[in-house]
């Protein structure tokens, strides 16, 4: 089953040699590499996985054994790389911006509590003798 997390065929050409293993093992890396971009992308707990997707437990040590030995990195760096390539920027970004997002309060900012029997000046009229 395809979904729309899953690596494009020009990403995967890309990043397809990295593995040092090629791909002699049990599960074919693209599908490991498939059902990591379907949790990162919907946010689904590993145990709730797809069943057309290999055992959670089996994608779960593939992905951390890869971003321990630093091949995570390669294939997200590949796929941006990628990605940027098919939204038609330039590859290799030269900054990276990260943007807060802004909320607006309601209302006007108001003094309010207790003074502690001090007077506050700031809410009083000056007396000029």
């Amino acid at each position: 089953m395809a979904y729309t997390s899953d690596i494009t065929d020009a990403g995967w050409e890309k990043i397809k040699d990295i593995f040092p293993n090629g791909n002699r093992a049990k599960h074919d890396k693209r599908i490991l590499v498939n059902a990591v971009f379907y949790i990162t992308k919907t946010g689904c707990q590993w145990r709730l996985l797809p069943n057309d997707f290999p055992c959670w437990s089996t994608v779960n040590t593939f992905f951390h054994r890869a971003k321990k030995n630093g091949l995570w990195k390669k294939i997200m760096d590949l796929a941006v790389r990628e990605d940027r390539i098919k939204m038609g920027k330039d590859p290799n970004p030269t900054y990276g911006l990260i943007d807060s997002q802004s909320t607006k309060t309601t209302g006007k900012g108001i003094k309010r509590g207790i003074d502690g029997g001090k007077k506050n000046k700031g809410s009083q009229k000056a007396h000029h003798h």
